[in-house]
């Protein structure tokens, strides 16, 4: 029999007995607040990477996920969490309790997308490429939450630099002594599923605790990024962002991407577009032999012969090269900050 699973933050009655007395055993009550995708690296493990997460889901009620496929990484799962740290702790056990080597995409929240045609209808966006085409996109809608902040006095200003950095709207501010400050912000749940925690630690040096609970959804002007390599798209680098820090944010995902992706024979352009708009863009430089070491002196005609025939072979090796994205890159754009 399955237990069921109630997070603490849900239980407001005084008697919760009789507020889920209608539930049987087998009813599991989650609040996965963040998604992403895991995938196996060897796409032949998809059936292993199944039976771990089975087992995982087996003492961990919590745990949610579907099949999916990406055109960059194959099959895999997208899976629902409860938050960051449940999300590596997650990670943490298929790689050493199962021995699985997964990479994983970018974290993500639910969104709501409404399209003109069909204005009542809601279109339930888990994933950057469920977002229909912006010609046809009425509006975007996204999760907030009210934030509760309780710091010390001498951190305010920092914490409030953050949440504003983050979208946050400050609803409240209330002395509770004179060294501890409660602040509230309305935020979105967008926000806080990325670097959050670990940056409100190092703002405030420990001195802070952070909760917060759902308050609906607000429009938000959000666009997707997606991510050139070679000139072809990568789903899995794709991200949905406010369009106030879309180019920022493009443009430091090509900066370091740049820097993780290894050279190859051919250069390598990075690109972060808004639909056909490119608005960033990086170049990975190729490895070059000297091919004009063994040319000493002489007619410099020579030396560009020889550096065009080596350009013009190196435009055929970028036609036909294929990048390998190494996993770590599939992270960049959690630590653009660092």
């Amino acid at each position: 029999v399955q237990a069921v699973y109630v997070p603490a933050d849900d239980l407001t009655d005084p008697a919760p007995a009789s507020v889920f007395a209608h539930l049987d055993a087998t009813t599991v009550l989650n609040r996965s607040i963040a998604e992403k995708g895991i995938y196996p690296v060897d796409t032949e493990e998809f059936e292993e990477l199944r039976s771990s997460m089975e087992k995982l889901q087996l003492n961990d009620a919590s745990l949610v996920f579907q099949p999916e496929s990406s055109a960059a990484l194959g099959f895999g799962f997208r899976c629902g969490f409860l938050g960051m740290l449940h999300m590596e702790i997650i990670q943490e056990r298929l790689e050493r309790e199962f021995g699985m080597t997964v990479i994983t995409t970018v974290p993500n929240v639910s969104y709501h997308a409404f399209v003109k045609k069909n204005i009542d209808k809601i279109i339930l966006v888990n994933n950057p490429s469920d977002l229909p085409d912006p010609s046809s996109l009425d509006r975007v809608e996204e999760p907030f939450i009210k934030a509760t902040i309780i710091t010390k006095s001498d951190f305010v200003g920092q914490v409030m630099s953050l949440c504003i950095e983050k979208r946050g709207l400050l609803t409240n501010q209330t002395y509770l002594t004179t060294q501890r400050v409660e602040l509230s912000f309305d935020m979105p749940l967008a926000e806080i599923v990325f670097d959050f925690y670990d940056r409100l630690k190092t703002v405030s040096k420990g001195y802070a605790s952070f909760d917060y609970h759902p308050i609906g959804l607000r429009e938000s002007k959000l666009v997707k990024v997606d991510i050139l390599l070679n000139g072809n798209s990568v789903d899995a680098l794709s991200a949905l962002i406010h369009a106030d820090n879309a180019q920022y944010i493009g443009r430091k995902m090509c900066e370091k991407l740049r820097q993780l992706i290894p050279r190859q024979q051919f250069d390598i352009p990075i690109q972060a577009a808004i639909g056909a708009k490119i608005i960033a863009r990086e170049t990975i430089k190729a490895l070059r032999k000297d091919v004009t070491a063994k040319c000493y002196g002489g007619d410099i005609s020579r030396k560009r012969k020889l550096l065009e025939k080596q350009k013009k072979g190196k435009k055929r090796m970028r036609m036909v090269g294929n990048v390998e994205i190494p996993q770590k890159a599939f992270m960049a754009v959690l630590k653009l900050n660092d």
